[in-house]
């Protein structure tokens, strides 16, 4: 029963990844996965590029734009980085490889490489890390 469940969970998967990346135009690279709970921003779909390996987890919201402020601009997410539940990436923000984003964060500006960043607004709360297959600490 597992394995069909497994089988059912991927070609979901990599039909939302074949909606996302050619009819949105996203730049999501294919070892990448994105929790079906998770927001990409389609208002500017173009903007969104996910490195591989690096996983959204459900509730996670990536914006490429501003309303307010009517900005749209690229927002990049780096190789083995592991973005958290609920958390939010706003428009214009590059994060390095090997990133872990805590869940709830609030991602006003960019982010260095090999770190750990929580709060509201994100903060670098430990330097240093290395992450393996979708940004699980290693």
């Amino acid at each position: 029963m597992r394995t069909i469940r497994n089988v059912v969970r991927l070609v979901v998967i990599s039909i939302r990844h074949f909606i996302l990346c050619r009819i949105y135009g996203m730049n999501i690279d294919k070892k990448a996965r994105i929790s079906y709970g998770a927001k990409l921003d389609k208002t500017n779909p173009k903007g969104i590029h996910i490195g591989e390996e690096s996983y959204i987890a459900s509730g996670a919201i990536v914006f490429t734009h501003d309303f307010s402020r009517g900005i749209h601009k690229d927002t990049f997410i780096g190789k083995r980085c592991f973005i958290g539940a609920n958390a939010i990436i706003m428009c214009g923000v590059t994060i390095g490889d090997e990133v872990i984003v805590g869940s709830g964060a609030i991602v006003t500006k960019d982010v260095p490489p090999n770190c750990i960043v929580a709060g509201n607004p994100a903060k670098i709360i430990k330097e240093g890390i290395n992450t393996g297959k979708f940004g699980q600490l290693e």
